[in-house]
């Protein structure tokens, strides 16, 4: 199995969990937050990068490492909530990955920049 295997089975969990797919808020977390709205998958989204900064500032001074990847964890399960609540999924992020594989940083947000330039003149 690989990683993205992984990714998409959990897609699948929580796209169960969607109140409209019969996830019941009172009984799934997933499902109470997706009730709830983006404001509190969003803050949730928010609450878990602070915690991965602080996990990494940690570990830069020989904190636990374990912490670090956990709240990474925390951090990308919040984010698929997201994407599940917009209509995407995992592999769209791959997806994307792929896109600018090869391109370097610099390069991929001078691209990406021109193409919000000609959206805006659209």
């Amino acid at each position: 199995m690989s990683d993205v295997d992984a990714l998409a089975r959990l897609a699948e969990v929580i796209e169960s969990r969607k109140p409209a797919n019969g996830g019941d808020p009172e009984a799934s977390y997933v499902a109470r937050l997706l009730h709830k709205g983006p404001d509190a998958f969003l803050k949730k989204i928010g609450e878990e990068a602070t915690e991965v900064v602080m996990a990494a500032k940690d570990a830069d001074h020989g904190g636990d490492r374990a912490r670090l990847v956990g709240e990474v964890a925390d951090l990308w399960f919040h984010s698929m909530i997201a994407l599940a609540h917009y209509g995407l999924r995992p592999a769209d992020v791959v997806a994307e990955l792929q896109r600018r594989e090869g391109l370097g940083g610099l390069e991929e947000k001078a691209m990406r920049k021109a193409r919000e330039r000609e959206a805006g003149k659209s």
